[in-house]
């Protein structure tokens, strides 16, 4: 059974009305619990919850303490290109955006590389735009080859591949998949994708089945926040995907992003505003739902509100981040794909994981 049948039993749902009727008695019900059902996360989701923050979050430190143990991973994206095919509204990749359009060579790749292994970094997020004919399975396949000389951990976040692409992938020095559904809505994903191969929603949604089927040794999910009119829809479907993948692949570590939208080329507005306080509420929510699985929270974030969840829950963040292709050995902006918000440097984010009480981790992993 594959996710979409778990996604088809909640077709008749009501969820705003389930979240309206939800009382603080139910929440506190909840919160007594040890293992929660899909039905109690949606609880923890409502209206009702944002009212009991303060009881959720010393739960959720309390959870993680235990699982995650006082511990922030690190690592930064690097573009290697900005080529795409696809007509996202929300994306400023998109084909129809006026942007420069470029591609790393493998010379220009080194100097990417050996600048970021420079700040000690040994876990590395490599992305591209969806453009398959421009950023061949090959050429990603050999810029991880290369990678792997200074990285430990190489993850992707591009287009949907199949399963013997991601197997190819992964004997090439990958063994992490990012991959975001950017909305659990059809109807609306049809919508915000009018064109490319993008468009395919349930060949987006398998994607990281795909992943673990050929043996990614770690897979996240996520939904872009502020697509959808009720954000607590994308956020409830998010954790339910993280928790059949969980426990259909008790092998390979899941985890969740919390993306919100951020400035970009492009006129398109969000459907909604997820507040500072809702982003905490769906946060903590997940891990309450979702003991064991990793929590990322990029640097879309201001620097503020990314410190002060990092006793929340999370358990990996970004550092020393550029959008833009080059962007780590060049300061032209004219390639990224969106503003970020909390521009630290590498050392400056152990400062501040340090100010907390917690160790910044460079290294967790050791590929055979």
């Amino acid at each position: 059974m594959g996710f979409s049948e778990t996604l088809s039993q909640y077709d008749s749902l009501d969820m705003a009305a389930y979240l309206d009727a939800v009382k603080p008695a139910d929440v506190e019900r909840v919160l007594a619990q040890h293992s929660l059902t899909p039905q109690d996360y949606l609880t923890l989701l409502s209206p009702a919850a944002e009212g009991m923050l303060e009881a959720m979050a010393q739960k959720a430190n309390d959870i993680s303490l235990r699982h995650f143990g006082k511990t922030i991973q690190l690592f930064t994206p690097l573009y290697l290109a900005n080529y795409c095919t696809n007509q996202c509204v929300y994306c400023g990749f998109n084909t129809a955006n006026k942007i420069q359009r470029t591609q790393l060579s493998a010379a220009e790749l080194k100097v990417e590389a050996e600048a970021i292994a420079a700040t000690g970094l040994k876990h590395i997020l490599i992305l591209t735009g969806d453009a398959p004919a421009k950023s061949t399975v090959e050429y990603i396949g050999s810029c991880a080859t290369l990678l792997s000389e200074y990285f430990s951990s190489i993850s992707i976040e591009v287009y949907a591949m199949t399963q013997d692409e991601y197997a190819y992938l992964i004997d090439r020095g990958v063994d992490g998949l990012t991959i975001y559904q950017e909305t659990y809505n059809k109807d609306l994903y049809e919508e915000l994708h009018p064109k490319g191969p993008k468009r395919d929603y349930a060949f987006r949604l398998d994607a990281p089945e795909r992943g673990c089927e050929a043996g990614m040794r770690t897979v996240n999910v996520g939904a872009l926040l502020g697509l959808e009119s009720v954000w607590q829809r994308d956020a409830f479907y998010t954790g339910l995907h993280a928790e059949y993948l969980q426990r259909k692949y008790p092998g390979t570590s899941i985890a969740i992003s919390l993306p919100r939208m951020r400035p970009h080329v492009g006129a398109y507005e969000p459907a909604s505003i997820v507040t500072d306080r809702n982003l905490v509420q769906l946060m903590l929510a997940q891990r309450i739902f979702l003991r064991s699985v990793g929590i990322t929270v990029s640097t879309r974030e201001p620097a503020a509100l990314r410190d002060n969840l990092m006793p929340l829950g999370v358990t990996k963040m970004s550092a020393g981040v550029t959008t833009a292709v080059g962007g780590h050995t060049s300061d032209d902006s004219s390639t990224e794909q969106f503003e970020i918000s909390d521009p630290r440097s590498v050392e400056e984010m152990c400062r501040a994981i340090e100010a907390k009480g917690f160790q910044p981790v460079f290294k967790d992993w050791e590929p055979f």
